[in-house]
């Protein structure tokens, strides 16, 4: 198990998480595939019950305006569940119901109906129950990606003062159940109940984005990775902003990647600026995309957005040579790089699809 080092806090313990800091849209009708289709950037088509995928909503100027964990019942016609930051989800519940227009589908914001609860285990566990002895509404279960904790992550999590512990990875689950019945579940999980902090570092340590009020329209998808978490398919029809993120894709012109450190200081909103002493403009070099806060010190892990070069070497040199992004801070705080869970390509020359 991780451990931080000396308070024995664990890093990633196992158990039930209450997250008000996720809400949830309900999209239901017999045209309910084929709006999500034409609007989310991954493929809705094929997507099996009991089974999340993630999927992005963005601006006509391929922004992501949200980022959800999308799945379906298995109900005819199926209702689609989307599990999005809460502080944005009625406004994007009312921006994507602007392009229902006469499709027999409807777009609801249910955060007030159901409560999000997350499961966390170790790899060869089963996940937490988290059922109420009474429901007026179904609950519902879904499985996430697992999170490698792998040997790169551990060995500079000790580097940056922690005690990498056995686990290497993590089972994750969603469970949206009424919100009539959370205390009920929470009481009868006992010490099973972990802090939503637990899954946010999870969240972190993951590498997936998740776009909330803070850095919303900010980033084209793959500013932020989302199209090496599969969170993009370029297989797939057109959606807003498909334009620019193709493009983005194919002509090599990405500047900019997402990255994982651990901060010191002050736990940063998502959208805070990240600096850097060794570049001679004022302006800021990247943006914060979310913070998780480590138990027991003024530090957190942060994913962040930046320009590639922004230490004056690509980001890939300094992982190669050990980690440490040295002139990059936020606020007072300076930045220790991680590595991320999957590999970040170099940027490529233009790289147009192949006829």
């Amino acid at each position: 198990m991780s451990q931080l080092s000396p308070s024995s806090a664990t890093l990633v313990p196992t158990g039930i998480a209450p997250l008000p800091v996720l809400g949830l849209l309900k999209v239901h009708g017999p045209e309910a595939e084929a709006f999500l289709q034409a609007q989310l950037t991954n493929d809705v088509a094929g997507l099996e019950p009991g089974l999340a995928r993630l999927a992005g909503y963005c601006s006509v100027k391929g922004r992501l305006a949200a980022s959800f964990w999308i799945w379906r019942d298995a109900a005819d016609p199926p209702v689609y569940w989307l599990a999005c930051s809460r502080d944005i989800a009625a406004a994007v519940a009312k921006r994507l119901a602007m392009f229902v227009l006469r499709a027999k589908v409807r777009v609801e914001d249910a955060s007030e109906a159901f409560a999000l609860v997350g499961l966390v285990a170790a790899d060869a566990d089963p996940l937490p129950v988290a059922q109420p002895v009474s429901a007026a509404e179904p609950v519902l279960r879904v499985t996430l990606p697992e999170v490698v904790i792998g040997a790169g992550q551990a060995e500079a999590l000790e580097r940056a003062g922690f005690v990498p512990g056995a686990r290497e990875r993590v089972v994750r689950g969603l469970v949206a159940l009424p919100a009539a019945d959370l205390d009920d579940v929470l009481a009868r999980a006992g010490e099973a109940v972990i802090h939503q902090d637990d899954w946010l570092r999870l969240e972190a340590l993951s590498g997936i984005p998740r776009i909330d009020a803070g850095n919303q329209d900010l980033f084209v998808p793959q500013m932020v990775n989302f199209e090496l978490v599969q969170g993009v398919s370029f297989r797939k029809g057109c959606y807003p902003g498909q334009e620019v993120v193709a493009r983005t894709q194919y002509l090599g012109k990405l500047k900019r990647r997402m990255y994982l450190a651990v901060g010191e200081g002050a736990l940063p909103a998502s959208g805070t600026d990240v600096t850097t002493d060794s570049d001679v403009s004022t302006e800021p070099v990247g943006q914060v995309v979310l913070a998780a806060a480590l138990p027991g010190a003024e530090r957190y892990l942060v994913l962040f957005e930046a320009r590639i070069d922004a230490a004056g070497v690509p980001w890939e040199a300094l992982e190669d040579a050990g980690g440490a992004a040295a002139s990059l801070r936020i606020g007072d705080g300076r930045l220790t790089r991680l590595p991320l869970p999957y590999p970040v390509p170099a940027p490529a020359p233009a790289n147009r699809p192949q006829r």
